[in-house]
């Protein structure tokens, strides 16, 4: 069975815009995925990549317009400057890693909720009630945000060193068990056709 390692930060807009096309692709090919959510700004350092922020403007110019499309070409509603971005995606990342050790819920409903709750719905994940709130509707114990912190964050800085030891160096990112290496939502597709043999 095909499995997928899946590099990610709940604060990201091409996070949001992947939806939950990588967990229809793995349900049509048997595969399974782990969900790793990790430090963004750390990988961007590590890996020669540069904030947002710190872009040049023709950059974030073309950030913006890319994003619009891919949102309506999606037919996804995006805040392009939501309000509560950035924040901290530190916590939303930690109750991923604990609701996925816990089980009993889906996981990709939880990232998928995550990132929309910040760049369609302008909700600061950040927040215990809002964190809490998309556990629940992923099918999991409200309380998982409470719980587990400590190792979440042991994970969230493992996550990190591996994605770096991997090749590792955008989000969302995506491995397949044979090494091959996919970045960004925009190559889902491509993914798809790996996984049924004719990429």
């Amino acid at each position: 069975m095909a499995h997928i390692d899946y590099f990610f930060t709940p604060l990201s807009p091409f996070t949001f815009l992947a939806g939950t096309r990588l967990e229809e692709i793995a349900a049509r090919h048997g595969a399974s995925v782990t969900y790793k959510p990790l430090d963004i700004g750390g990988l961007f350092a590590r890996t020669g990549g540069t904030a947002p922020k710190d872009r040049h403007p023709s950059r974030q110019e073309y950030r913006l317009q890319e994003l619009a499309r891919q949102a309506k070409k999606l037919g996804m509603p995006i805040h392009l400057q939501p309000a509560h971005w950035p924040t901290n995606p530190a916590p939303a990342a930690y109750a991923i890693i604990a609701a996925q050790e816990a089980g009993g819920g889906d996981p990709g409903a939880l990232a998928h909720g995550l990132t929309r709750a910040c760049w369609a719905e302008e909700k600061d994940i950040a927040e215990d009630g809002v964190i809490r709130e998309c556990l629940k509707a992923a099918g999991f114990d409200a309380a998982l945000a409470d719980s587990g912190l400590l190792a979440g964050a042991e994970t969230y800085a493992a996550n990190l060193e591996e994605a770096v030891g991997r090749g590792v160096f955008g989000a969302p990112f995506y491995i397949v068990d044979d090494g091959q290496r996919f970045w960004g939502q925009d190559r889902l597709d491509d993914l798809d056709l790996h996984l049924a043999g004719k990429l």
